[in-house]
Parts: C-alpha cells; structure tokens; sequence
C-alpha cells in the first residue's frame, strides 16, 4: 500500500463522517405532534474523538428502532475531546461520549461529568476489560500499538526481524525505525509507556538515550510515520523498515491495496513488552435531556450489530464476546497472547514528568 492509496482512505473517511454529520446528524427542531400525527424523532448527540467511525446503515438501524436522529460532532483527537468536555460541564455539548481510552480513563472519571448505566450487555464483554466499577465508562472496543516491519525488506537483506525490544538498540537496526512524538502521538505515548513498564523506573531513560543513539527517527503523529517515513506506507522511499504503529495496520494495508495483492507488505512485530494494549470506553454525560435514548445507544454500541462494524470501520477489535472478526484480521493480525497494561491513576500521575524526561533525551 502506498502513500496515495492511504491518503485517499483518510480522504474517504474524513468525506464520509462529514455526510453522517451533514445528513443523519444535523435537523431542524420537531414542530409540535397533533393529536394522533407520529411522534418526532428525537435528537442524540454523541461526541467522539475524529477517528470515530461507523456505517450508514448501523446508524440508520438505531435510528429506526428508536424514532431517533444520531448527530455526530467530532471534537478533535481523544485528549482534546475529554478536554472540551470537561470544560463544558456546566452546559454538556452531547449527550454521549465515546473515545476515553485507559490512558485518560483516571483523568476522565475524576471530572465527575459522566453518569453511571450498567448496561446489560455488559455481561457479553470481558471483566478485564470493565475498568470502571461504578460503569461511569463502558468498554467497547481495544487495540494494540506494536511494531509494523517491512517483510520484503529485511529478506532481500537476510537481516532477521528484531526479537526484543533490546536488538532494537543494536547497531545492526541503526536508523531503522521511526517512532511517534508520545506528546503528540497516542501510539507514541502507549510505546513509551510499554517501555517504561518493561524496564522500569530506573532503566527505561536509559533504553531510550540508546534507541536515540542508533538513530531512532522521532515524528509527530501516526500519519507521517507511517505515510511518510514507513517504507511500506511510503511506497519505499520512506526509507524506515520498522515503525510503531497498530496491530490492524496489515490488513488495512491489503484491503486497501489497489494492486490485488493477497497478503500484505507489512508484518506485526509483537515483541515481549513492546505490546500496549488500548481500551476504548463511552459513557453518557451528565446533565443529558435524552437519559432513555442515551442508554439504548451505549447498549446498541456493545451489541453485535455495533461491534461487527468496529473492525473494518475502526480498525481496532470489538469486545462482545459474541462479535466476529473479518477473515483479514483473523488472518493477518490475530490478537497478541500478551501485551501491556498500566493503570489509568499511574498514567495521569505520571505522564507529565515521563514526557518531559523523554523529550530531555530524544529532542535535544
């Protein structure tokens, strides 16, 4: 998959959120109901990050079953989204949530501003994964940031892929990889926290003073990552075998491949503490005038129909128990036996001292 064909996937997505937003979302207030006329659909607002996506028709179903419209308002990546929200709380500007993560799921729950459901369809999703006791915050769907490794490119060379986060610091992966800004970038963030968790306290400053000294590439975000400097995403001219990105990014290099390919370009590198593992939680606003609408949603968000969609739409796994997966994941990106997790309260007492210790070694 090369640099354009990604770039007019985003160009897809980004077009068909705006038609969501423009033709499901945006009505004009219900004129009064006369005696006997049908009710009006009523209005729910639900507020996501700006990679939230879903599909026409599983909206269009909720909508039907419930005399409803779903306006979606995107409301910039996750931090920035709880940020506005939080600011907001005296006036809410949606009556639904979705894009916490278990990064800002302790910075979340402190703001009070979401109100407890325990929706039944909580027992179809894994205990794990209900971090939440009071069900402020209801888990819908998890991810995994990893390494991506260009196949072709380390067997045309007969180097072997890296094995531990360890020969990533080895001369023979020097200038090799590229990583995320962890101030800028989720999966960077979620990388430097699998590191710190692997080496500890004491160590982890020291792994990266020698990431950056075999020439570690640092960029802002995902997109130029992968787009620009990945040579898979890049079409080669990126120039950096190995890039940390998510456990989907193979089969979405496939699917998305123009050149009928049946296998993709890219490989996961699931090395042992090098895994992070993502959470993604909704939760209803407090102070919504849409209670009952707002619970049908985050149930209709935990059933099947909802979670089926998430793969191919999202490109992380749905957490339903009872919810497939496309053939190309099970494939190509099978969910890691073990990745890492740190708790939420470690993070939000922690991120701001890790990032300034971590920009100290890597952007000096």
């Amino acid at each position: 998959m090369n640099q354009s064909q990604f770039k007019r996937r985003a160009v897809a997505l980004v077009a068909a959120a705006l038609v969501m937003l423009v033709g499901v979302g945006c009505v004009a207030p219900a004129a009064p109901v006369q005696d006997g006329a049908a009710a009006a659909p009523a209005t729910l607002v639900v507020a996501s990050h700006d990679s939230f996506a879903v599909s026409e028709e599983v909206v269009a179903a909720f909508e039907a079953a419930n005399n409803a419209r779903v306006q979606f308002l995107a409301l910039g990546d996750a931090g920035a989204a709880l940020n506005k929200l939080i600011l907001s709380k005296q006036a809410p500007l949606a009556d639904v949530f979705f894009g916490v993560d278990n990064t800002f799921l302790s910075r979340a729950l402190a703001a009070d501003i979401f109100a407890p459901y325990a929706s039944p369809l909580l027992a179809q999703v894994p205990a794990e994964a209900q971090l939440d006791a009071e069900n402020r915050l209801l888990p819908v769907d998890t991810g995994y940031v990893t390494l991506n490794a260009d196949r072709a490119w380390f067997a045309e060379r007969n180097l072997p892929l890296p094995a531990t986060l360890e020969d990533l610091i080895d001369p023979a992966y020097k200038d090799l990889l590229v990583v995320e800004n962890p101030a800028t970038s989720s999966p960077g963030l979620a990388f430097l926290m699998a590191t710190i968790a692997h080496f500890g306290e004491d160590d982890w400053q020291a792994y990266w003073a020698a990431l950056h000294a075999n020439g570690a590439l640092v960029v802002e975000g995902w997109s130029q990552a992968y787009y620009e400097q990945f040579t898979v995403g890049s079409g080669g001219t990126g120039g950096r075998p190995l890039v940390v990105s998510y456990t989907t990014s193979p089969p979405a290099d496939m699917l998305f491949a123009t050149d009928g390919r049946t296998e993709p370009g890219s490989v996961n590198v699931n090395l042992d503490g090098g895994v992070f593992r993502q959470i993604e939680f909704v939760g209803i606003l407090k102070g919504t005038k849409q209670q009952a609408l707002a619970e049908r949603w985050v149930d209709f968000m935990l059933d099947t129909q909802f979670q089926n969609d998430i793969p191919l739409q999202m490109f992380v796994y749905p957490l339903n128990a009872r919810a497939t997966l496309p053939p190309a994941f099970a494939e190509f990106a099978p969910q890691p036996e073990s990745a890492v997790e740190v708790a939420s309260a470690t993070i939000e007492a922690n991120r701001e001292a890790w990032l300034q210790a971590w920009s100290e070694i890597m952007l000096r």
